[in-house]
């Protein structure tokens, strides 16, 4: 009986870990989207693209394991995806004229 409870405190702790990268690219998302509530639409596409490619560096670096939300597919199809749409996204943020980004 101890054994079990012993083998569940590991499992919570890596449980909540798991949520950490997704966590961090809907962090640099939401902070994107305030920015272009504020108007500053290239700096809020600048930084949604940037967590597009921090959502492909973390699926390419860390175990399946490891990712929860971030896994959609196999682990190409995702990188690809994921760096694909980013570098989309900033290209065209970057080199749409008419508007700040600092």
């Amino acid at each position: 009986m101890s054994i079990a409870v012993e083998t569940r405190k590991p499992r919570k702790a890596s449980a909540v870990l798991e949520y950490v990268p997704f966590a961090v690219v809907l962090a640099l998302v939401a902070f994107g989207l305030l920015r272009i509530a504020m108007y500053h639409w290239r700096e809020g596409a600048v930084l949604i693209g940037g967590a597009l490619l921090v959502a492909a560096v973390l699926r390419a670096a860390l175990a399946h394991r490891n990712l929860a939300l971030l896994t959609i597919r196999t682990r190409t199809v995702d990188v690809l995806s994921y760096a694909g749409l980013g570098l989309v996204i900033l290209f065209v943020a970057l080199t749409i004229t008419g508007g700040p980004l600092r």
